[in-house]
């Protein structure tokens, strides 16, 4: 039986960060690889090229949509690994008349986000930034800004995520020593399934009000777009941390800089709407409110990605359940 043909098409930049050397020794065991001859991730044209004679590809962030025109020139294409978060922007309408099975290695970078988020959630209960601050200006325990912010920990605390993603579900493993409480905000989750999580089922108000630390872990569409901003931020309790790991969408930043301006809360912000905020965001520059440039998820090593994908190719053809599988009915769901 001919061995299946899969092409790497991410670039060979970008192989020591997203492969370890198990990976190619797994991927070899039961492919023919073909590999795309640039350092940067494959374009259209090249898409066209490498997938001609394809039975799967691996992409991750910065390779081409797999349009109507690059669809036609891969026939045989029946598989596709993706390394990153959303698979939305890479495929198309026709991909899915294709019948293509499509997989996701986010799950991995998930656990990235999610470790990312627990250190600040830590340092935002301590309130390591604004007394950083404070004690490089010259103060101390005993003056009104440790009053303020008095530091505190996780322990005990309540603390809203909106929304049970993969992101959510790891973060909420994460927090298990912690005795925390935890609110979930999630229409599709039911009662039932945060019973099993260990997590209280509420709705958004609710979590907004209750919560020490608010979370984001929910994919950015109509229907959450802005869902934080004037209408719920004011009820946030005083001194309460917002994170926001997801997408920069999800929050009214205008309404948030007003907010946060009147120093009650303190904001970490890895993603932002837009992306870099614009120079004279009042975001760069007030004193509580941290802003990252989307550095939450892997940066250095993201092989535990790029070994998922070469694993849930190997399920494929060898006609296994996917590790983590994508049908088009998932996309209104995820990032």
């Amino acid at each position: 039986m001919n061995r299946p043909v899969v092409a790497v098409t991410i670039g060979r930049s970008h192989y020591e960060r997203m492969f370890s050397t198990e990976a190619w020794t797994a991927l070899d065991r039961f492919a023919e690889v073909v590999h795309h001859d640039s350092s940067e991730p494959a374009e259209k044209h090249d898409l066209m090229r490498l997938l001609a004679g394809a039975d799967a590809c691996i992409t991750s962030w910065g390779v081409a949509q797999l349009d109507f025109d690059v669809l036609a020139a891969a026939p045989d294409l029946k598989a596709m690994a993706h390394m990153g978060s959303s698979v939305k922007r890479f495929i198309s309408d026709g991909f899915w008349d294709r019948s293509i099975r499509l997989t996701s290695a986010g799950v991995m970078l998930a656990r990235d986000v999610a470790e990312t988020t627990l250190g600040l959630m830590i340092v935002g209960r301590k309130r390591i930034w604004p007394l950083a601050r404070h004690v490089s200006d010259g103060g101390w325990r005993d003056s009104p800004v440790w009053d303020d912010w008095k530091a505190g920990e996780m322990t005990g605390a309540t603390v809203g995520l909106v929304g049970a993603s993969n992101v959510g579900r790891h973060v909420i493993e994460l927090l298990a020593p912690f005795r925390s409480e935890i609110l979930v905000a999630d229409p599709f989750l039911d009662a039932g399934e945060a019973d099993s999580l260990g997590v209280s089922l509420v709705d958004l108000d609710e979590l907004m009000e209750r919560s020490d630390v608010v979370s984001l872990h929910c994919p950015e569409n109509d229907h959450t777009r802005h869902m934080i901003g004037a209408h719920n931020l004011p009820s946030m309790r005083d001194g309460a941390v917002l994170i926001n790991t997801a997408r920069g969408g999800l929050i009214d930043e205008d309404s948030l800089a007003i907010e946060i301006a009147t120093g009650r809360l303190f904001a970490f912000l890895d993603v932002t709407d837009p992306e870099p905020p614009m120079p004279d965001s009042p975001l760069r520059s007030l004193d509580n409110v941290v802003v990252t440039p989307h550095i939450a998820g892997c940066i250095q090593n993201c092989t535990r990605m790029g070994e998922l994908a070469v694993e849930d190719l190997r399920r494929f053809f060898s006609d296994e359940e996917a590790v983590y599988e994508i049908t088009e009915d998932m996309l209104d769901r995820i990032a």
